[in-house]
């Protein structure tokens, strides 16, 4: 194992957390976010996909709350996900903004006073 985590080169990892207790439940807490573009309710909860290639799936906890215009709407990452990308940057970007959500160590710039 190296010092970023990973293993030798031409293994994989191991496979996503997909379905799992934990998994549904951090989506739950997920969906009871705004969305993280901006800020609108309801949302649905998005699997990350910047950056991965091939047909493996993100994991349920690398999951963000987009808006239905932001996931897959006419400004959906889902319909141009490289206009996406270069308006709100990789979709990546937004899971630390997500765990710092649902720690309560963020202040959401929607979050009225």
């Amino acid at each position: 194992m190296s010092l970023m985590g990973k293993g030798p080169l031409g293994l994989k990892g191991p496979p996503p957390e997909r379905g799992t207790a934990a998994g549904r439940a951090h989506m739950a807490r997920v969906a009871q976010l705004p969305c993280c573009v901006c800020g609108s309710r309801p949302v649905e909860v998005h699997h990350v996909i910047s950056g991965r290639y091939g047909q493996r799936k993100a994991s349920d906890l690398q999951t963000i709350p987009l808006c239905h215009y932001h996931h897959l709407g006419a400004g959906g990452i889902h319909t141009n996900k490289s206009l996406w990308e270069e308006t709100h940057g990789p979709d990546t970007d937004f899971l630390a903004v997500v765990a710092d959500q649902l720690a309560g160590e963020f202040t959401s710039p929607w979050r009225k006073p």
